[in-house]
């Protein structure tokens, strides 16, 4: 270590005290300089160096060299005279000299630095991993990816051999080989796959100085393609799918090319692929517009146009929705319903539903919507009769659902399995209930079972559901009475008596206090029965369960109606709320049928106009109009729309295509409600 003194601190003496503060063999005992403000005095005043306005006290014996930048030759001359005999003094023009080159040389240094920087920079940008040896092994270059690939810090990774970086290297073998060794796979020891390349560095004299490695990380590339794979599998198999179905599908792109139909589709048509791969999307069609250019326009699925397509001018039906991948439309699915093959399913379906209505349906606690207080405690205590055997008692007015809780318990009983039986004894003849609830002994009982064993045996082991239990006249409530009680029943001359076991569901929107007090009702019948009460409230006390209750709906007439009704206003269910509803839920369905059937053709949302000219027709009824004897509500609606076909029909002169237009409902449907009233 050289300690200096430097003696004038201007310009020179200032450049001059940084070059030697860093040199690291070179150190600054003080600058001098008569000046105070000096620049070099300023700067060793900011660095803690020592400065004064006399060299004379700073020449001690352990001082090496003394620069001299005052320029003033009688300083250099007593400096000369006056410094210890082993100190260097080095005069003005030299030390601008050396400053100079100093100067020079933190330039070159600074550049060469700044290069160096810059490529690290890119080294250190760069995706791949690089990583050199020298002759010895030892590990002289690393940047940032292969240490992130690795691992391994670059600080600590330089200096050490490769094989403590990375244990599975082959960078020693391409050393001594001489021979690069291209894009070879690697697994390293943190299980990353890689791909990398070696080369053995040789210097300008063609001697080997070491090896070079450049590798990639390929572990998402092997998933890409492992994806790939996966997804020509998919392909295939969505191709087999579509290949295989029965519905005629065509595909177009986004300009309304065909570029897929399955073998259905050629079989609707007549048409074979070659004929429709390539071409326009009209090219199928002989009359009416493409489906296909309509929704690519629009980027809007249309649903239910009825078309004729290929040369054997097929009727279908067409469905078709636009493909959107990335928020752009690039082409368009449709599906083509072949409306011969359709008919006869509808008779199917039709015969299939004609079964079915002599069956009993059976409903779920899913099936009872509401929010409500009284909806919820009533279905809580439903649910606790359905654990049990208990006669249960449903009580509310007409049209509250109690049918509903009574299929709801059976459902959620142990006798979900066995038969559900209901009758209905406000219609039923009261000279043959008895018969058919317990049975007749001839055999030409004219009950409606066909035969005599009446309602209880069938329901054994099942569940007997009393509509409006205070019809029954009282020698029928006696015999019911004594089979709650003794769990027996006799035959019709009283001396055989049958076990049987039958839960008993009642219901009555009546009175049955009164009825009782008035000895229309047997008292002890009154209290088994009352045991288990449910009380069902009537909608005008549940009115925010309304919205729920008519989305249900919706659905459901939807499907009766084969209309697409997807929602109905904020006007119309306020409007609905409004309303006390004396019929419940059953008279709201009825709104709602004929506010769907007001509809004008293609309107999917019921509004307040459509609510309130439902209601008021409702109201205009002939207050004094009685229902036809032994009526029912589903034989009077059947009635009432087999006229509005017959009517719709005639002033179409019987296009069926403009009638079904004309009601707002699919071809399809229209076809099924002909046959239905027969008026094909």
């Amino acid at each position: 270590m050289q300690n200096v003194l430097i003696v004038g601190a201007g310009t020179g003496g200032s450049i001059l005290l940084d070059l030697l503060q860093n040199l690291e063999f070179m150190n600054v005992n003080a600058i001098i300089d008569t000046d105070e403000q000096a620049p070099g005095i300023i700067r060793a005043k900011k660095q803690g160096i020592a400065h004064g306005t006399d060299w004379k006290s700073h020449l001690t014996e352990d001082l090496h060299i003394i620069f001299d930048v005052t320029g003033d030759e009688s300083v250099f001359a007593e400096l000369l005279t006056a410094r210890p005999a082993h100190t260097v003094l080095i005069p003005g023009s030299v030390a601008n000299l050396l400053v100079k080159l100093l100067e020079e040389n933190d330039t070159y240094i600074k550049r060469i630095h700044a290069e160096m920087h810059k490529q690290r920079m890119i080294f250190d940008s760069i995706e791949e991993g690089m990583i050199g040896i020298d002759e010895e092994g030892t590990v002289d270059f690393f940047n940032k990816s292969a240490s992130k690939m690795i691992g391994f810090p670059i600080e600590d990774a330089v200096g050490r051999t490769i094989t403590e970086v990375i244990p599975t290297t082959e960078l020693p073998r391409v050393f001594k080989s001489g021979r690069a060794e291209l894009n070879e796979e690697q697994i390293l020891g943190n299980g990353l796959k890689i791909v990398t390349s070696r080369y053995p560095l040789y210097d300008s004299t063609g001697k080997k100085v070491g090896a070079f490695a450049v590798f990639k990380d390929i572990t998402e590339v092997v998933a890409l393609a492992e994806e790939i794979t996966g997804l020509k599998k998919v392909k295939t198999m969505l191709e087999a799918i579509i290949h295989s179905s029965d519905d005629a599908i065509s595909v177009v792109d986004d300009n309304g090319n065909g570029i897929l139909v399955n073998p259905a589709y050629t079989r609707i048509t007549g048409l074979t692929e070659d004929e429709i791969i390539g071409k326009p999307a009209n090219a199928d069609i002989n009359e009416g517009e493409s489906i296909h250019m309509r929704v690519l326009k629009s980027k809007q699925p249309v649903r239910g146009v009825n078309m004729r397509i290929g040369e054997n001018n097929r009727e279908v039906i067409v469905n078709v929705a636009p493909i959107i991948v990335d928020h752009q439309v690039k082409g368009s699915v449709g599906v083509i319903h072949d409306i011969t093959e359709m008919r006869n399913l509808m008779k199917e379906l039709d015969q299939a539903r004609t079964i079915i209505r002599q069956l009993e349906s059976t409903y779920t606690f899913d099936d009872i919507f509401g929010g409500s207080s009284d909806i919820e405690m009533s279905i809580a205590q439903a649910k606790l009769a359905a654990k049990s055997d208990v006669p249960v008692l449903l009580r509310g007015e007409a049209g509250t659902g109690k049918e509903l809780f009574a299929h709801a318990i059976h459902s959620s009983s142990e006798r979900r399995f066995n038969k559900f039986i209901r009758l209905n004894c406000s219609a039923m003849d009261r000279s043959t209930l008895e018969s058919e609830l317990f049975g007749l002994e001839s055999s030409t009982s004219s009950n409606r079972n066909g035969n005599s064993q009446g309602l209880f045996k069938e329901s054994n082991q099942g569940t007997l559901f009393l509509d409006e239990v205070t019809d029954l006249p009282l020698a029928v409530q006696d015999r019911l009475l004594n089979y709650l009680k003794n769990g027996t029943i006799f035959t019709s001359d009283g001396t055989l008596p049958i076990h049987l076991s039958v839960r008993i569901i009642t219901t009555t929107s009546k009175n049955l206090e009164k009825a009782m007090h008035e000895g229309a009702f047997n008292e002890e019948l009154y209290y088994v029965l009352n045991r288990l009460s449910i009380q069902v409230s009537p909608l005008r006390s549940r009115k925010k369960d309304i919205p729920l209750i008519v989305g249900h709906l919706l659905v459901k007439l939807n499907q009766e109606f084969g209309m697409n009704i997807e929602r109905i206003t904020e006007e119309a269910l306020e409007r609905l709320k409004q309303y006390d509803w004396p019929g419940n839920i059953r008279e709201l369905e009825n709104v709602l049928s004929r506010a769907m059937i007001y509809m004008k053709p293609g309107e999917a949302v019921i509004g307040l106009k459509d609510v309130i000219k439902s209601l008021s027709s409702r109201g205009n009824m002939d207050k004094g109009q009685v229902l036809p004897e032994k009526s029912t509500l589903t034989s009077i609606m059947d009635e009432y729309e087999k006229n509005i076909l017959e009517t719709a029909l005639h002033e179409n002169n019987g296009n069926k295509s403009l009638t079904a237009n004309r009601l707002g409902i699919s071809l399809r449907s229209l076809y099924y409600k002909l046959e239905k009233f027969s008026l094909v």
